[in-house]
């Protein structure tokens, strides 16, 4: 099999072949940017020599009963995916991924997977496509799924290499592409606070959102919200442009120091608005693109208790800006988490699907592009653009907008937001026009245009 870079990495780097399911194994963390934590990872092979192609990662669903529906959700997502993009795959790998339960051994947890693995099997085989390989990684360890030959793949599996000691490590290198840690690591600069801190930004939120309800309801009072959404974001980039160079650890609670909690409460609520996040979406390259990641990072992590599945829109961001940047495994794991924050978010969906694909994000900056130079020119009527009148132009994704939260007497019930996979679709569209409101109990009444 021959490795295929996606746009992380140089597209004409030398070609490097893997044989058998050990360098498979190792090729995994390369092919995704990160250790994968608790995953089903598919990647489609092309042609004879199974080049690398579209790759699909969800987390592995809890629940046993769940495993059937996801599979022929994850098996049929790559392969129209992958349609789409260039052709039917010839063969799929999967991989499990899944660190020991506490009281359980890593054998333990292959066995336990394997109901997984034989329905992901099944589903890619209803499609004509075969699995190739089937591998489950844990502990450190590695079993495949399709060979029986305990010659070479034993009962109690086989190490994994040493980090840095293969081929496929000293190409990845050469080629300089990085593995940036675990996705557990990675997920955690995205997290919500806890403690403390959580509360009072979740008061802060309980505040602006009693103050800005009624004017997002307005049509005169949401284009003032938005146009102070934006105003404020810009400053806030400002500030941490201005702020001296840290390492990631460092810079993370550095930002955070530099924004109160009710400037982001303001810019959380405000970004709920579709037509204001399409805006925000705009700063995505340059200086410009790595200050507004930043920014969307410590909004995301604002989003604390009940507003948890307010973090989708600044996870999205965070998402796009990574994919815009070329940092294609920061994308994949931002958007995930806008996925798990709230599993409707079409703008999520849309970018997920498209980076899985490998697709070029250029055709997306462009329309942005086109957009902000529209405006900046001067074309139409500047006022009633501020008003929230309906744009004429492309939109980035049917977002419905977001109203911003009411603290109820008593409290309200927290909802929990389970994990999703991507739904195939263009990069950008339009929805039908609905009217909904989300059922009393719940912060943030949501309106679909």
């Amino acid at each position: 099999m021959n490795k295929h870079d996606e746009s992380t990495g140089p597209s004409d780097v030398q070609q490097i072949t893997l044989r058998g399911p050990a360098e498979l194994a190792d090729a995994l963390p390369y092919l995704m940017g990160f250790h994968p934590n608790d995953s089903v990872v598919m990647v489609a092979l092309h042609g004879g020599r199974g080049r690398f192609g579209g790759r699909l990662r969800l987390g592995i669903p809890r629940e046993p009963e769940e495993w059937a529906p996801v599979a022929d959700q994850l098996a049929h997502c790559l392969i129209a995916g992958s349609e789409r993009r260039e052709s039917r795959p010839d063969a799929i790998v999967v991989f499990l991924c899944q660190d020991p339960a506490e009281g359980e051994s890593a054998t333990q947890t292959m066995e336990r997977l394997r109901p997984l693995a034989q329905r992901l099997r099944t589903a890619c085989g209803a499609f004509d496509v075969p699995v190739l390989e089937a591998l489950c990684i844990s502990d450190g360890r590695y079993w495949s799924y399709c060979c029986p030959d305990e010659r070479c793949c034993p009962a109690d599996g086989n190490p994994l290499a040493l980090p840095g000691t293969t081929v496929m490590a000293a190409a990845a290198a050469y080629a300089g592409v990085q593995v940036r840690g675990s996705l557990r690591q990675m997920e955690a600069r995205l997290m919500p606070w806890e403690g403390a801190v959580a509360e009072e930004q979740e008061r802060a939120l309980d505040s602006a959102g009693a103050e800005l309800v009624s004017r997002i309801l307005d049509v005169d009072g949401r284009g003032e919200v938005a146009g102070r959404t934006l105003a404020l974001a810009r400053e806030l980039m400002r500030r941490l442009g201005s702020a001296p160079a840290a390492g990631p650890t460092e810079a993370d609670g550095a930002d955070h120091g530099l924004i109160t909690v009710e400037e982001a409460a303001a810019v959380i609520l405000g970004l709920q608005d579709r037509e204001t996040r399409d805006r925000a979406a705009e700063w995505m390259e340059g200086l410009e693109g790595g200050t507004a990641l930043r920014l969307w990072r410590v909004l995301a992590r604002r989003c604390v208790g009940p507003y948890v599945e307010h973090a989708a829109a600044p996870l999205t961001l965070a998402g796009w800006v990574s994919w815009s940047t070329g940092d294609e495994a920061g994308a994949r794991v931002a958007l995930g988490l806008a996925l798990r924050a709230d599993p409707g978010y079409t703008f999520a969906q849309l970018l997920h699907q498209a980076c899985n694909q490998g697709l070029d994000p250029e055709t997306l900056r462009r329309c942005l592009r086109s957009e902000r130079e529209q405006r900046d020119g001067g074309g139409g009527d500047s006022a009633s653009r501020q008003r929230g009148g309906r744009r004429t132009e492309r939109r980035t994704g049917p977002r419905p907008e977001r109203v911003p939260p009411v603290r109820r007497k008593g409290g309200v019930a927290n909802r929990q937001a389970p994990g999703a996979a991507s739904r195939p679709g263009p990069a950008a569209g339009r929805g039908p026009a609905r009217g909904t409101r989300r059922r009393a109990g719940h912060r943030g009444a949501r309106i679909h245009d």
